[in-house]
């Protein structure tokens, strides 16, 4: 750990532990892409002052590169700091800033914070330390349980009512904004990439392993969320881990399909049920398309369930240690009891 100015430079572990907003400065594109969740984005440059600072680093050197950022950036010194000031909170609160690599951006945005009196913390390595860290964590074990069932059983309702109740459990849809299937973005927000969601796991994992949970639950997926991609460490671990399938009758699966996507809009559904037309085959897709356009929605989610049915099946099929138990009639939260009063389900933190 190290001082500069007002500002203390520190490894990821003391960043982390710090106080203070979490400040992001690089430029909206490279924030966009990822970044140490729950940071606010303040970028020293824009994009394109960006590129002419490392244009002019390339072509004439460091010096004339740290003259022209100072150029680019002086006339904006007075927003940044009201905006730095703004997301500590108020005048004289801590800050933690970094950067790319913890080098001049982030320097110089914590000069600017100390001179109304925040105390600032850098991140030395800035955002490439975090992204190692955040791939490491997929490399560790973790104590992994897979919830399986198929299309239709409330595996993502039930897995949000576990947690209410103390279970340790990783939403990996919910963080990729996807219901894992054709018609899983509709209604959502745009997905994260792929390195955001990277992130995002990376911080589920450690709240849980701080927490000192025994068993963290994930519902069973495939590598692909949409257009976010389970990393692969964590993905071969959960194909290795003990399967427990919920099993609901075919009438309640309908029926929560259609409480789940007969509200959006009918383009969508069919623009969706097209875009798997080849997976399905001509007569199933013209089955669910002309039950679509007549609004009529148990016809049309039961032209598609055989073929979720037989994906889930071929997935399943892949883990070594499968139970199962049947969850019919019952809402998340009858579920969510019955499989911690059976012990299905450990809801506890370890000693």
């Amino acid at each position: 750990m190290s001082g500069m100015g007002n500002s203390i430079v520190t490894g990821l572990n003391c960043f982390r532990m710090a106080t203070g907003t979490i400040v992001d400065v690089r430029t909206p594109t490279e924030f966009a892409q990822g970044h140490w969740p729950g940071a606010v984005n303040i970028p020293l440059f824009s994009d394109d002052q960006r590129h002419q600072v490392g244009l002019s680093y390339k072509q004439q050197g460091r010096l004339e590169a740290i003259q022209l950022g100072l150029k680019l950036c002086g006339p904006s010194l007075e927003t940044l700091s009201v905006a730095l000031t703004t997301a500590a909170g108020g005048p004289t609160k801590p800050l933690r800033i970094y950067c790319w690599r913890g080098g001049m951006r982030s320097n110089s945005m914590g000069w600017l914070a100390g001179l109304s009196d925040h105390p600032v913390t850098v991140l030395d390595g800035g955002y490439k330390s975090y992204r190692r860290w955040v791939l490491d964590r997929f490399d560790q074990t973790w104590p992994l349980r897979v919830l399986g069932g198929k299309t239709g059983t409330g595996k993502t309702d039930l897995l949000l009512e576990l947690n209410r109740q103390g279970v340790g459990v990783i939403d990996l849809e919910g963080l990729a904004s996807h219901r894992g299937s054709s018609f899983g973005n509709l209604g959502l927000p745009p997905q994260p990439t792929s390195e955001h969601y990277e992130n995002k796991l990376a911080e589920c994992l450690e709240t849980l392993r701080l927490k000192g949970i025994q068993e963290i639950w994930l519902e069973a997926e495939s590598i692909q969320v949409g257009r976010c991609r389970i990393p692969k460490g964590l993905f071969d671990q959960m194909q290795t881990s003990p399967v427990l399938e919920i099993q609901r009758s075919d009438q309640e699966r309908v029926q929560r399909l259609v409480e789940v996507y007969s509200c959006h809009e009918q383009a969508e559904l069919r623009q969706a049920t097209e875009r798997i037309q080849k997976r399905l085959g001509p007569q199933r897709t013209r089955e669910a398309i002309e039950a679509i356009d007549s609004q009529n929605w148990d016809a049309a989610c039961e032209a598609m369930l055989d073929y979720y049915d037989s994906c889930y099946d071929r997935e399943l099929e892949r883990s070594p240690t499968r139970s199962s138990v049947n969850l019919h009639g019952l809402d998340s939260k009858q579920a969510a009891k019955l499989l911690l009063d059976k012990g299905h389900i450990i809801p506890g933190i370890s000693n």
